[in-house]
């Protein structure tokens, strides 16, 4: 079980002490389903959370051209931690119920937690950074990351399909192969592979997958993992990837700022990746600089701004928190599912 585990969970219908003293920062919004934070509000419910990240590992887990900080990491992701902290051991203690109900032992199911938001507006480095800040916890549980990316269709298919100027759409990823994963993984399948994507080659490696072996947490980073939408007729699908979140969050932004962090990675990585003769897109790096930004603006504009406005920001409002980040790539507010 994971530490903190005798904490009692703050956000209760009966608010006890510890909450009281902060409702008071909580920007109140009539019939909400969230209870929305100022970051200054978040941070005072880190508690005695430590920080054990040293900046030299914040660099590590830091993605191209992020720019959070140490402070943030105390401020946000901290006061995080500890909430799913909480929501985990509750979980288990959920499990040890379940089996003295049955009256035998079953076996344990990891927790997974779904992280959503546009291309370049951090969720990578947010997952990996989760991933870093809950292994840490006294009790050392094992938490495994996948990204969504390695069930994109290999480019092959995608061609044939006419979706390359699509990928990251829902139809370009092979959904089949994706719930089969979330099913053999919750189900407490002892081994479970993932295929593994090459943002270099720009498309799926052949043969090389990631096991993923019984974690206590397993977090799935993806731009469209809180997808729901329900089609019609008699093929209609029935499961989604989200239908197996323990908890989720959307990491979110004005998509005026995201193109620009869009554009400003572009061009950093005009200078640095697309320079490697193996990358997929080396015609890039012999771009002008005002090449380069119009190029990035155009893409934007035609693939990954479009798939935020119909089918990614949509599913915002399902997740269970929202971190909101303002211009300069800091989150500013915070916004908690009500219980």
């Amino acid at each position: 079980m994971m530490a903190g585990s005798n904490e009692s969970i703050f956000l209760h219908p009966r608010p006890g002490r510890y909450i009281d003293m902060h409702l008071s920062k909580i920007t109140p919004k009539e019939h909400s389903r969230f209870l929305t934070f100022s970051r200054e509000a978040w941070a005072s419910l880190r508690a005695s959370t430590p920080l054990t990240l040293s900046e030299e590992r914040l660099n590590a887990l830091r993605s191209l051209n992020d720019r959070i900080d140490l402070n943030e990491v105390e401020q946000v992701y901290l006061p995080l931690s500890r909430l799913l902290n909480l929501y985990v051991a509750a979980a288990q203690k959920l499990h040890t119920a379940t089996s003295t109900f049955l009256g035998h032992h079953t076996a344990q199911v990891p927790y997974i937690i779904g992280i959503a938001g546009s291309v370049a507006v951090g969720k990578s480095t947010t997952a990996r950074l989760l991933q870093a800040l809950l292994s840490d916890w006294p009790s050392r549980p094992r938490v495994d990351l996948i990204t969504t990316d390695g069930f994109l269709y290999p480019n092959r298919v995608l061609l044939e399909r006419d979706l390359m100027q699509r990928k990251g759409f829902p139809q370009s990823y092979n959904q089949r192969r994706l719930l089969q994963f979330m099913l053999d993984v919750k189900a407490g399948k002892p081994e479970v592979n993932a295929p593994i994507y090459s943002h270099l080659i720009y498309d799926i490696i052949p043969d090389h997958v990631q096991t993923i072996s019984q974690p206590d947490i397993l977090i799935v980073e993806g731009l469209n993992v809180l997808q729901a939408r329900r089609p019609t007729g008699r093929s209609a699908q029935r499961l989604f990837i989200s239908d197996f979140f323990d908890f989720s969050i959307y990491v979110d932004a004005e998509e005026c700022d995201v193109e620009q962090w869009y554009v400003e990675r572009f061009l950093t990585l005009r200078e640095t990746a697309f320079r490697d003769p193996s990358s997929f897109f080396t015609r890039y790096a012999r771009l002008s600089e005002q090449e380069a930004i119009a190029t990035a603006r155009d893409i934007w504009q035609q693939i990954n701004g479009l798939n935020l406005r119909e089918n990614i920001r949509p599913t915002r409002e399902r997740a269970h928190l929202i971190l909101r980040k303002g211009r300069r790539h800091a989150v500013e507010e915070v916004r908690l599912r009500k219980i």
